[in-house]
């Protein structure tokens, strides 16, 4: 099959599991569930490029597979737990004031779910085209400096995580900025690390032929994680938290550096 052809396949398939988790929302009355699930959803997407890309290079097909379910797979788990017992995000819950219990569920599918699943889709192109061909049929330097970075990516992500969740569990860290470990280089090693692993993906896709081409996929991801969804949105909140004016001063908001005096 070629390149587009199994791309359209994967936009069925972004399309049918987005469905499936929305109406699993509706019967929880959770939207936030999304989120948990949007890790999830470039595994499976990468499963069915690994399944139908019967030309490609066996040995990248399963470095490509590997990482993004070791990924995937992390991230959704963290998300849930995190979201335990916590009910549905707050960005959710304004959406449902805002439109009501009658419209909501229908505005849900649309702007939250079917948008996850178009943006999802795009995204993965950088997956398939480390995939889907022949050549090189060996590894190459851009196989090994792909899974460098994405290494690098994934310990301050997971990394940053793990430090965070830490760090609230302790009750005499309540109220307190967190600036120790990771966070004492970025005031967002998750969202770098996010970043980082797929500019990975995109190394390893670049020694493709179509690879190239798929630049917009990490891209897309790295805008939403700084202007969108990530460090924009964190940033406007934490700016109420006592001491949080003197962290930005002497911390990189993204990009890993050592702090200012």
């Amino acid at each position: 099959m070629s390149f587009f052809n199994v791309w359209a396949a994967g936009a069925l398939v972004a399309l049918i599991y987005m469905t499936l988790i929305w109406i699993a929302s509706v019967f929880l009355k959770n939207a936030s569930i999304v989120d948990i699930f949007w890790g999830l959803g470039f595994v499976v997407l990468s499963l069915v490029y690994f399944v139908l890309s019967e030309d490609g290079f066996q040995g990248r097909k399963v470095l490509i597979t590997a990482l993004v379910t070791i990924w995937g797979v992390r991230l959704s788990a963290h998300i849930a737990w995190r979201n335990r017992g916590k009910g549905e995000d707050f960005r959710y819950q304004e959406f449902r004031r805002k439109y009501g219990p009658a419209r909501y569920w229908w505005f849900s599918f649309f702007q939250v779910f079917l948008l996850q699943g178009v943006i999802l889709w795009l995204i993965s192109a950088t997956l398939l085209a480390a995939q889907v061909h022949r050549a090189p049929d060996h590894f190459t330097l851009f196989d090994l400096l792909g899974a460098a970075v994405w290494g690098v990516g994934f310990f301050f992500e997971a990394g940053g995580d793990w430090q965070l969740m830490k760090f609230k569990q302790n009750p005499a860290n309540q109220g307190k900025v967190m600036d120790r470990g990771l966070w004492a280089y970025t005031r967002h090693p998750n969202y770098f690390g996010d970043a980082a692993v797929w500019w990975g993906y995109f190394l390893i896709a670049l020694g493709t032929g179509w690879g190239v081409l798929t630049i917009f996929g990490p891209l897309i991801m790295s805008l939403l994680l700084v202007f969108v969804s990530g460090v924009a949105m964190l940033e406007k909140s934490m700016r109420q938290k006592p001491k949080y004016d003197d962290y930005r001063r002497r911390t990189s908001v993204f990009f890993p550096r050592p702090p200012r005096r």
